[in-house]
């Protein structure tokens, strides 16, 4: 996230707050997010459910509503399948951009009351700084 008010904006991914790590620069931070893309039969944690799409929100906390995001797709949103890998980086970059869809956030106003019951939760969990692992949101923090 890049040059916004850090007390007033919280991304969330999923409706789970993202841990923004600050970057050498003054306004940029920076997160990572662990999920489960899709579930084969062969699974080896069958309980925990899939993830996608991953919806990303920047939610404001003074209206409590979603000032925007965008959808991330595991797979392409109109189910094409490639039967060859990508020629070049630009088709390869091609391919990235379409799992991407600039709507799709979450409408109306957000309950910031258990968006920050979660966001403290967050602050004393002891996985990696900066990394938000979706895997865990149902078992850890029920």
């Amino acid at each position: 996230m890049t040059g916004t008010d850090r007390g007033r904006y919280v991304v969330t991914c999923n409706g789970v707050p993202m841990p923004l790590l600050e970057t050498g620069k003054d306004d940029v931070q920076v997160a990572g997010v662990r999920y489960r893309a899709w579930q084969p039969p062969s699974a080896l944690h069958p309980t925990i459910e899939v993830h996608s799409p991953l919806v990303v929100d920047v939610v404001d906390l003074e209206s409590g509503r979603s000032r925007g995001g965008c959808t991330y797709h595991v797979v392409h949103p109109g189910g094409r399948a490639y039967d060859t890998p990508p020629v070049n980086a630009v088709e390869a970059q091609s391919r990235r951009n379409s799992r991407f869809e600039d709507h799709g956030f979450t409408p109306g106003r957000i309950d910031l009351a258990r968006l920050q019951e979660t966001q403290a939760r967050l602050a004393v969990d002891v996985t990696a700084p900066g990394l938000l692992d979706l895997r865990r949101t149902d078992t850890a923090w029920r």
